[in-house]
């Protein structure tokens, strides 16, 4: 079965910022839990994201178990949006739209997620049985990180 996750929130940047950020894979360690084991492999820093882009994972989200994972850049469009989608990793299916809606408070970002699990009912059991709410988890630490990161300031 194909699931979603979908999140949004507001970043006090401005937008020439946010996409800085948010299209550098070297910055997704800092945005994933330590106990996830994110690592990335792929030496891409200092290249703007495009296109085409691979760019290679180790994730470990159940006992320690480092897993592979490979993600490809399949769209980009330039301040506005890019999609990574898995073309090797734990996942039947992964699909994550990122969206930058820049407003007067800053930049509106949006991450929709759609994903599905291998082995069929089993898969959705797991789902089910923990990997929904680990999911849940990891964006619910990545908008506490952000939120130090970008909207500090506007904590009382």
């Amino acid at each position: 079965m194909r699931y979603q996750l979908y999140r949004e929130q507001q970043v006090n940047c401005d937008l020439d910022t946010a996409w800085e950020f948010f299209s550098n894979p070297g910055n997704l360690a800092k945005i994933t839990p330590d106990d996830m084991g994110f690592i990335v492999l792929s030496d891409t820093n200092d290249v703007p994201i495009f296109e085409g882009m691979i760019i290679d994972y180790t994730v470990s989200p159940i006992l320690k178990i480092p897993l592979k994972w490979r993600t490809k850049i399949t769209q980009v469009d330039w301040m506005k949006s890019f999609t990574d989608f898995q073309e090797k990793g734990p996942y039947a299916y992964w699909h994550h739209f990122h969206e930058f809606i820049p407003n007067e408070k800053g930049v509106l970002v949006k991450d929709t997620v759609d994903y599905e699990l291998p082995m069929g009912i089993l898969g959705d059991w797991v789902h089910g049985l923990f990997v929904k709410k680990k999911l849940e988890g990891i964006f619910n630490f990545r908008r506490l990180v952000l939120d130090e990161k970008f909207n500090h300031k506007q904590q009382a």
